[in-house]
């Protein structure tokens, strides 16, 4: 089963149809699937082999999918990553991965590496696209890995989680399953880096022969054009471009009616801002709680439970959902591994058919994240009794203060209920006598005045009192990946330095 191949079958039953559109310019599934042949066809004949890598260091762009299955099409495996990391962050992902050619896009800076690059447009790749399609596509098994995809290294080198063709299936799969159906008379907006869950999603919208629209970096005005010229259009958005449709397109003329479904996840979504983008969107809305290691899977908040109005709405919208079609997960003691009862916070493990092959050249690491068929996601969460999930944070996020741990999400959803906060990131920073002390990086909503006080007695309002941040701290703005998560670890240096300076 060959990944490309599953593509280029759906292209072929309607070739005239809207494939790729990218800064006004579109091309129909004829055009796309014979572009990626002729690429299969021409990286076969400048040597690579079934199974090599190739990297794509590129920002979004209309020649992303042709490259995927054109290097599918010859049995290569892609690493895609973001454009916008540092030099040495790629050459290290360079490097371990092994890739023999670089695949870049207009604006990334050159590597200082062996490794031949070629530059969508330039003439080396328009020397690809001058082969003669192939013809025979390259056989591939469904265990056999397809992507190499790199986490965001938060905790150390990035590791390559091996996806293989199962894999991804299984991911498209199980969209079509909880979340939409898609055709040709839908419309996908890649609005968040290619590279990473809305390039994975692009793939489940190729496959079913829909339109794919191709944003070269999230801009209000554009998605508003997209809206306004196709119906059912779905995207998946991070938190923070949610928050920030809801601010541009709530009680403007913008046809909602055109938009299908929002997909988001990648971070906490809190409920204050759920609430907000419920009343804008309606059910149009499906959480998704997943990694790279169990791609764009594991939970999900399907949209008909996206409501305020029902007697258990706070609690549906504090959590993750359900298990997804397929998956299964299971809160576990993280020392020993025994599964715990129901209400009782762990580590959450899950189970299904996109959880990865294991870490690319890292058995170690393979070993401590798969164990007895369950991967171990290094989140913690619990269960309530009616199979809800509910993340309560990164482990590493955890604070531990006098002997009692304390979880920053929930300090940060009561921060949230009050009008003047717009963003908040709690942190926990070292203390001689608690172990560790609660800190609040706060962003005021345009124009509030609020104080230290004012806070600290809302938030005691909301929570027990030994939970409340020690130390406020007020910003103009949180530090951000290229995802748009927030950065604790940043948050965490600059804290560490102003107190090293005190």
């Amino acid at each position: 089963m060959n990944f490309g191949t599953l593509i280029l079958n759906a292209a072929a039953s309607q070739p005239e149809a809207r494939a790729i559109s990218f800064q006004g310019s579109t091309v129909t599934y004829g055009t796309l699937a014979d572009r990626a042949r002729r690429l299969a066809a021409g990286l076969l004949e400048r040597g690579l082999l079934p199974g090599d890598r190739v990297l794509l260091q590129m920002h979004n762009c209309g020649e992303y999918p042709e490259l995927l299955i054109g290097a599918w099409a010859a049995g290569l495996v892609v690493v895609p990553v973001n454009a916008k990391l540092h030099a040495r962050e790629v050459e290290h992902i360079l490097e371990n991965s092994q890739a023999r050619l670089v695949f870049t896009s207009a604006g990334v800076p050159d590597l200082e590496s062996d490794v031949e690059t070629v530059a969508c447009g330039g003439a080396a790749y328009e020397g690809l696209l001058g082969t003669e399609p192939i013809k025979a596509l390259a056989e591939t098994a469904p265990e056999d890995l397809a992507w190499l995809f790199y986490t965001s290294g938060t905790t150390g080198r990035p590791k390559g989680a091996m996806l293989s063709n199962r894999n991804l299936l299984a991911m498209a799969n199980a969209y079509y399953a909880d979340i939409d159906q898609l055709g040709p008379d839908d419309t996908m907006l890649v609005a968040a880096p290619a590279s990473h869950g809305a390039g994975l999603y692009l793939l489940a919208a190729l496959l079913k022969g829909a339109h794919v629209v191709i944003s070269a970096g999230f801009d209000i005005a554009e998605a508003e054009q997209v809206v306004r010229d196709n119906e059912k259009v779905s995207l998946f958005a991070v938190p923070t471009i949610l928050n920030r449709l809801v601010a541009a397109w709530g009680g403007s003329e913008v046809p909602l009616e055109n938009v299908k479904t929002i997909v988001y996840g990648g971070a906490p979504m809190y409920v204050a801002d759920l609430e907000r983008a419920i009343g804008v969107f309606g059910a149009r809305l499906f959480q998704l709680f997943a990694q790279g290691e169990s791609p764009m899977t594991v939970s999900g908040l399907p949209q008909r439970l996206h409501r305020t109005d029902l007697p258990e709405s706070a609690r549906l919208l504090s959590s993750c959902g359900y298990p997804r079609t397929g998956y299964a997960f299971r809160i576990c003691d993280p020392d020993s591994g025994e599964e715990l009862p129901f209400g009782e916070t762990g580590e959450i493990c899950a189970q299904g058919e996109a959880v990865m092959l294991g870490y690319w050249k890292n058995e170690e690491a393979t070993a401590k994240a798969l164990r007895e068929g369950w991967l171990c996601t290094g989140d913690l969460g619990f269960c309530d009794p009616d199979g809800l999930l509910h993340v309560v944070d990164r482990s590493k996020d955890m604070i531990i203060s006098g002997g009692t741990n304390i979880y920053p999400r929930e300090v940060e959803e009561a921060l949230l209920t009050h009008p003047a906060v717009a963003e908040v990131a709690v942190i926990g920073i070292p203390d001689p006598e608690w172990g560790e002390s609660v800190v609040a990086c706060v962003v005021r909503a345009g124009g509030a005045e609020v104080g230290e006080a004012e806070l600290d007695e809302h938030v005691c309002n909301h929570i027990a009192r030994f939970k409340r941040p020690k130390l406020y701290r007020f910003m103009d703005e949180l530090p951000k990946s290229d995802y748009a998560k927030i950065l604790k670890s940043e948050l965490r240096k600059a804290m560490g330095g102003e107190l090293a300076a005190t």
